[in-house]
């Protein structure tokens, strides 16, 4: 008797607990071949996802966002088991999350919708109009920090648009993402619109290659220009959203205890990890005292462990210590914390750091903030944009606010509170420079997911062809005689 052959087991990788370290659950390493049939299978949806039109996505959509909405407290528990991150703190951000769910299904037929277009003088003939069509099937790779709300940035957006959706999320939080999509399922249970694949840093690289029509990213600047070379080899288009090192610029009339509270909840909620979170505060002569003593003593109330969770990502660790490091052998002051016990980083407040030390320039994703006393605000302007990152920033002012956001070389800035813009679902979310280009969110986020198309339609043909090899010598004189009449006089 001949024995089949054994097929191969599939590895697996091992989803931790940031806290312990306990194993939370194991998840297959799909293949480059798992990769693609699943492109295919999005692939084969999209024609009946995209015939519900915007009307049905919506509703699905809805019947979706009402499925997150009444299970939050178990979402919240998978985030806070994979990310670290404390209950309540995992249901603020999936509870936003909804709310994009919400408006990308709302507003999709408004955005993408067809809409006439002016023809203007020289093409009065022409009817012309606009209209946005779904790319098709989008790679999505995400994140391990915010694994709710940011890659539903991406994930809501498409697929209100009418594109089927491939979800690579984070090795370090797999677990969110086979929620997502398993309770999705539960609404679209017989369509393959929305799919999971899981693995390490290989299976990222697959899906970039696995013919999918556009790539959103979120992750390391490092990381990113990986993506983008492997989606290089076939032109694939990118949204690349990276990190980011933001400042608050606190001036001299500002609220200096509302302003010490949101630095601290900006610096050091998510244990710091938040890519449009707060680094650097730069107050002036008049505010600084005042803001330091505020927030020193609102620093002394955050538990570390408990307040905010551990570092999920073991390696950054070394990271952060080797920034407080450089900041104090530079002649740098810990007002406050400074000290790691493990993945533990204690709420750790650095003063008097020179602008060439890490903590100043790099990306430290741990809960650190550097406050550094500036002459006024427009040296706090300079110093703020003195930095290859563009993402975000905060301003605490009465008077010249909104005068000094608009000076900042960002994607995103509050006045007089922090990351307030990720939860308005109609703003627009993204940066420059190292930390990417490409929007999600808002009309732009549901735009970015899809292909302008032109349209003209001929109402009824010109005396005078002006498009044509039968255009005449009369023709021209008359079209320059025209061109003179509308344009002529600037």
């Amino acid at each position: 008797m001949t024995l089949a052959p054994e097929r191969p087991t599939q590895p697996s990788f091992d989803s931790l607990e940031p806290a312990s370290g306990k194993v939370y659950a194991s998840f297959p390493v799909h293949s480059a071949e798992d990769v693609q049939a699943a492109v295919a299978r999005a692939r084969a949806a999209t024609a009946w996802w995209q015939g519900l039109g915007y009307s049905g996505r919506k509703d699905k959509l809805d019947a979706w966002k009402a499925i997150l909405a009444k299970r939050l407290p178990e979402l919240s528990e998978v985030v806070h088991h994979e990310n670290g991150k404390p209950v309540s703190d995992a249901q603020l951000e999936a509870g936003i999350a909804v709310d994009h769910i919400a408006w990308a299904g709302k507003n999709a037929r408004r955005v993408l919708g067809p809409r006439r277009v002016p023809s203007g003088m020289m093409m009065a003939n022409q009817a012309a109009s606009l209209e946005y069509q779904a790319f098709g099937v989008v790679g999505v790779i995400g994140p391990w920090n915010y694994t709710v709300l940011t890659p539903m940035g991406s994930i809501a957006y498409a697929l209100a648009a009418g594109n089927c959706v491939v979800f690579k999320p984070s090795e370090y939080t797999p677990g969110v993402g086979k929620w997502l999509v398993d309770t999705f399922a539960e609404v679209v249970p017989d369509h393959d619109v929305f799919q999971l694949i899981t693995g390490l840093g290989e299976t990222g690289a697959a899906l970039c290659r696995a013919g999918v029509d556009k790539i959103a990213f979120t992750g390391s600047a490092r990381t990113g220009k990986k993506v983008m070379a492997a989606c290089a080899e076939n032109l694939v288009p990118v949204l690349m959203e990276c990190g980011g090192k933001d400042a608050m610029i606190v001036d001299d009339d500002a609220d200096l205890v509302a302003a010490a509270d949101a630095a601290l909840w900006g610096g050091m909620s998510n244990a710091g990890q938040t890519c449009i979170g707060i680094e650097r505060v730069y107050a002036t002569e008049k505010a600084y005292d005042g803001f330091l003593s505020a927030l020193t003593e609102k620093a002394k109330k955050i538990e570390a462990g408990v307040s905010y969770g551990p570092i999920t990502m073991p390696s950054q660790v070394d990271i952060i210590r080797e920034h407080i490091a450089d900041a104090l052998a530079k002649g740098g002051t810990a007002v406050t914390g400074g000290d790691i016990d493990g993945t533990i980083v204690q709420p750790t407040i650095l003063t008097g750091v020179p602008e060439d030390s890490k903590a100043v320039t790099e990306e430290t994703f741990g809960p650190t903030l550097t406050v550094t006393r500036v002459k006024d605000a427009d040296e706090a302007i300079r110093l703020t944009n003195a930095t290859t990152y563009g993402l975000a920033g905060a301003v605490f002012a009465k008077r010249r606010g909104m005068e000094i956001a608009r000076q900042l070389r960002s994607g995103m800035t509050s006045v007089n509170s922090v990351l307030a813009f990720a939860g308005v679902p109609g703003l627009p979310f993204g940066g420059s420079g190292d930390s990417g280009f490409g929007r999600i969110h808002g009309d732009d986020g549901l735009r970015e997911f899809t292909r302008a198309k032109a349209l003209t339609r001929q109402r009824f043909a010109l005396p005078m062809p002006i498009m044509s090899f039968d255009r005449t010598a009369k023709t021209d004189g008359l079209l320059l005689k025209t061109i003179r009449l509308l344009h002529g006089r600037g």
